[in-house]
């Protein structure tokens, strides 16, 4: 099975976050295209039919045993907050 590249997940992740809350603010047809798309990519990505369920994935990926909480944090910039939303 592949595994995602963690820096491909976090920045799916982030972009799926930033997209939330613009939808949210202004409901613009083209946002909510954006959001489909990367939806699916994180769907895809992770192996699931769920949103939901590929974010949980994905933050397990990044939380995974081989990768510390505190390196990730590192590695990624975000301080060891989840994106999960």
């Amino acid at each position: 099975m592949l595994i995602p590249d963690p820096k491909v997940v976090r920045t799916l992740l982030t972009r799926y976050a930033s997209l939330k809350i613009a939808q949210a603010e202004r409901g613009r047809d083209e946002t909510a295209r954006e959001l489909a798309d990367v939806s699916y990519t994180l769907c895809v990505m992770m192996g699931t039919t769920s949103i939901d369920d590929a974010i949980g994935k994905a933050d397990a990926l990044l939380l995974a045993p081989g990768r510390p909480a505190e390196a990730a944090a590192e590695a990624d910039g975000e301080g060891g907050l989840s994106l999960a939303v």
